[in-house]
């Protein structure tokens, strides 16, 4: 089996090695590049599996590399920020980040993250393990209004307009569409879509159903307050 290749741009020279050689010894390949211009390049050039990248780097910062990667791939992206609740998260989320990791960070969690979001990659358009099948796939083609959700061949339509989805917002959509007008809490959300078996950052579900909002229709997806959104059938 072929080696994951993941990008990695970070600026601080002892995080990008130390990383760096972290991620090899659980078998990725990796391409380190100390800039965003110089990662956008190694991008274009090499097609990674997964891209991670730090919100603060020189030349293009990890926000705009992130929106330049985005307009090009629906390659996965996770960003690194050095705190939780700065700004730089939201803005690398609504740039089309799929997750974050908060520096420092431990390894093991970094390399978990990492596999949780290929995982969710890797079964966007398939069966889950054990041979379940992914939220709203038995019924092939589904229909909201004017929202159209093939399940089998993951395409989405509104109107006569084909629906350009990430994995990550289509997966979002699937949960949605397998439950229409039931509430789905934030953290049933970030269980199912993002893999996260312990409590994760809500942020990450809120920007991507504003985002899925402004595909899809702002209407279409309902904010119940205090408990979650749900797909209005």
């Amino acid at each position: 089996m072929a080696e994951t290749h993941v990008l990695f741009v970070e600026d601080d020279d002892v995080i990008r090695e130390a990383t760096q050689l972290a991620l090899e010894r659980d078998g990725f390949a990796v391409t380190a590049m100390p800039d965003g211009l110089s990662g956008l390049d190694a991008f274009r050039a090499d097609r990674p599996d997964i891209a991670l990248l730090d919100v603060m780097v020189p030349g293009l910062d990890g926000v705009s590399l992130c929106r330049r990667i985005r307009d090009e791939s629906t390659v996965p992206v996770i960003m690194l920020s050095a705190r939780a609740d700065s700004i730089d998260v939201v803005l690398g989320l609504e740039a089309g980040a799929d997750d974050y990791v908060t520096k420092p960070f431990d390894g093991a969690v970094l390399v978990a993250r990492i596999r949780a979001v290929l995982r969710r990659f890797g079964h966007a358009a398939g069966d889950r393990p054990g041979g379940e099948q992914e939220p709203g796939q038995a019924g092939g083609m589904l229909v909201f209004g004017d929202l159209e959700v093939d399940t089998e061949g993951m395409e989405v339509r509104r109107g006569s307009e084909q629906v350009a989805l990430t994995p990550t917002e289509m997966r979002l959509l699937l949960e949605f569409s397998a439950a229409p007008g039931t509430v789905l809490s934030r953290d049933k959300l970030l269980e199912r879509v993002w893999d996260y078996g312990w409590g994760g950052d809500t942020r990450v579900v809120d920007v991507h159903v504003q985002r899925l909002r402004t595909k899809i229709g702002q209407d279409r997806i309902e904010t119940v307050r205090g408990f979650g959104y749900k797909l209005r059938p």
